[in-house]
């Protein structure tokens, strides 16, 4: 009796702190980036358009010939203020302007997730919620972030895993979610699929 090739992870996404997340939890997915229009996508809250653009990305990748075969995981996060979706900002004077509006409250980092497989067609994918409590940065730290540059790049203008998570008090919920992708949510949505995560994981390195 012959083992069951592992089958293909494919990351419809650039970022790489999720690819970082996958490679920490043992998976070793290949990266195509989808392309999609992020500005043509729009819903009418913050989850739902996390989630539009999460299955746009994962539909646009699974499609490709190149991804035929494998599993492909579509992911998208915006921060849902005052109802309002925050996605990355567009110049350093968007995000001194988020930050100044952040400061001392509460946001929900929503991030969608859809993961395609290719081989049956079928999809799963569902919305993760994340509460992110902010500190209250002073003006010039607000300034010394957004010069870095780091927040023009990332959903919410922030992040955990960077400079600004001095400015970040707490979270309630999950911790990879904020990053990018929440490793508990892949694994139910692969499941839906009849696909188990550690069927995924790459060979321990000798």
């Amino acid at each position: 009796m012959t083992d069951q090739p592992r089958r293909r992870l494919v990351l419809a996404s650039q970022s790489p702190a999720r690819l970082g997340l996958l490679r920490q939890a043992g998976l070793a997915p290949e990266v195509m980036v989808s392309g999609v229009d992020e500005d043509a996508v729009s819903a009418p809250t913050p989850a739902e358009l996390a989630l539009a653009l999460a299955e746009a990305k994962a539909s646009v990748v699974a499609a490709k010939p190149e991804a035929h075969g494998a599993l492909v995981v579509g992911c998208d996060s915006v921060l849902d203020l005052d109802g309002r979706a925050l996605g990355k900002p567009a110049d350093a004077e968007e995000a001194i302007a988020r930050w100044k509006a952040m400061r001392g409250r509460a946001g929900t980092l929503q991030t969608g997730h859809c993961v395609h497989d290719t081989l049956s067609g079928r999809y799963a994918s569902a919305t993760a919620s994340t509460v992110v409590r902010f500190g209250e940065p002073t003006d010039e730290e607000i300034a010394a972030y957004v010069a870095s540059g780091e927040p023009l790049h990332v959903a919410g203008a922030f992040t955990l895993d960077g400079r600004s998570a001095p400015f970040v008090d707490g979270i309630d919920g999950d911790h990879g979610n904020v990053i990018g992708i929440s490793l508990p949510l892949l694994r139910r949505l692969l499941a839906e699929l009849g696909v188990g995560i550690t069927e995924l994981w790459a060979p321990a390195a000798d």
